[in-house]
């Protein structure tokens, strides 16, 4: 009997195709007109080594030519495809962190590939006929759409902070409220920054008060520096007191000593119009009089991925002589894209439909239920016998900023029946393209706040093959 098995596993073995034999193929000629060779023979190879591992241990192997050779492009797309990709993100979240924060604009995206397919004159004073600045190209933009002296910009908002902190205050005392002393995704904290940029940390206060009077007595011949932290990514609430700006800088001026905020999110525009009170605008807080101001560029600024530091020329000059800035610089594509971002903030009328991740934040719940209900009537027509409905809930913005504002919207609810939720949730996330939502209620929740309208046939196309596994 054991001998019958040995023979009938030899037998199989032997059938297995070579992978010369494969390469050799018309099938083989067609992937490598398409593919890499080198990742044709992989998919090849993997493909073998599993069957012939599959016969070795005694289960059934599919040996079939016309299976091999799916198994094989399939594999061969994979290893083809770029790690990093597109996706549809039915969460809810726009800015959401794990899917890369806030989408660009069209006038972005065009300058950037201008761009970046040409020469340009990156480094270059085109009017001199000699070398210039990057930065140039964003100062003039930043200080007429903020209303500041001086800008800079970094690769992201930890590194303005560190950047700032090394410069003005290395060795010496930054005085910040310890309900302030925040941490930010990563696990990257507000101390552990302050310490790597060879600042000291002087806390003050408590968690939940800080007073004037605490920053006051805590001034002395080290102190080179007095930091505020936008709480943008939580809120402390109850039996609570924080210092204005306002009052950080009438304290600052009369001890000589500067005062810094970091805005962790710039917001360029003013929310209150929208009934969200609680972030303030960027050009707000230049206008208080603090001396340095930082915030990132991809949250709701709505722009790439960069660490924005305007304020008084003198520091900013100081700041940009500091060497550890060319290891924080920005490339020509960063450039491009931030510099066509804030152009849309020219046209203040225009901002919000211009920048998606302005337009997604504060569209109306109607047209959030439109597109819900579109997305609903296409899916009823290819998964029959699911339940779906469109029903109200709401979401956040994400990115660590917003977090106490609610905002409204509409999602379609699916409970498949065959499958379980996290099945089907699975089948989409790893899907072409892959589609994030998310699991409530022990449905799938696709949220219409964060598809786009060109998103919506991929989406049903991507659920309908989801259900048929």
């Amino acid at each position: 009997m054991v001998e019958n098995d040995m023979n009938e596993k030899q037998k199989l073995l032997s059938n297995l195709p070579s992978v010369d034999g494969i390469l050799k193929s018309n099938q083989g000629m067609e992937w490598l007109k398409t593919y890499p060779r080198r990742y044709v023979l992989q998919a090849i190879r993997e493909a073998i080594d599993l069957r012939r591992k599959q016969i070795r241990e005694g289960h059934d192997a599919d040996l079939a030519e016309e299976s091999m050779i799916a198994d094989i492009e399939k594999k061969i797309e994979k290893l083809s495809s770029y790690s990093l990709k597109p996706l549809i993100n039915a969460t809810g979240i726009v800015i959401h962190t794990n899917l890369g924060r806030s989408l660009l604009s069209e006038r972005a995206l065009e300058n950037i590939k201008k761009v970046s397919g040409s020469y340009s004159n990156l480094e270059y004073d085109i009017e001199k006929g000699e070398r210039g600045k990057r930065y140039s190209h964003i100062k003039r933009i930043l200080r007429e759409v903020v209303g500041t002296e001086d800008a800079l910009v970094v690769n992201n908002n930890a590194a303005a902070v560190l950047l700032c902190l090394n410069t003005i205050a290395k060795g010496k005392e930054v005085i910040v409220s310890r309900g302030e002393l925040v941490e930010i995704g990563g696990s990257f904290r507000m101390p552990d920054v302050m310490a790597a940029s060879g600042a000291i940390l002087r806390e003050v206060g408590t968690t939940n008060k800080t007073h004037l009077y605490d920053y006051e007595r805590a001034i002395n011949d080290d102190t080179a520096l007095i930091l505020k932290v936008h709480k943008s990514n939580y809120r402390v609430i109850g039996f609570t007191e924080e210092v204005s700006i306002e009052d950080l800088v009438g304290l600052g001026r009369k001890y000589k000593v500067p005062v810094m905020f970091d805005l962790g999110s710039g917001c360029l525009i003013d929310l209150k119009q929208f009934g969200i009170h609680i972030e303030p605008s960027v050009q707000d807080v230049v206008k208080s009089g603090v001396e340095i101001t930082t915030f990132s560029g991809d949250k709701l600024l709505g722009g790439p991925q960069g660490g924005v530091i305007v304020g008084n020329k003198e520091y900013i000059e100081r700041i940009q002589k500091n060497p550890i800035t060319r290891a924080m610089r920005i490339d020509k594509l960063t450039l491009a894209g931030f510099e066509a971002t804030l152009m849309e903030y020219i046209h203040e009328e225009k901002v919000i439909e211009n920048i998606p991740t302005l337009r997604m934040l504060l569209q109306k719940p109607e047209e959030i239920k439109a597109r819900a209900k579109k997305i609903a009537s296409q899916l009823s027509k290819h998964i029959k016998g699911v339940p779906l409905q469109v029903q109200t809930d709401s979401t956040r913005a994400g990115g660590g900023a917003l977090p106490e504002v609610s905002l409204p919207t509409y999602v379609v609810s699916i409970k498949p029946n065959d499958i379980s939720v996290d099945e089907l949730e699975e089948r989409l996330r790893k899907g072409n393209p892959p589609i994030i939502a998310r699991i409530k209620e022990e449905a799938l929740f696709i949220d219409a706040k964060t598809v786009r309208n060109s998103d919506v046939d991929d989406l049903v196309r991507g659920i309908k093959t989801a259900f048929r596994g």
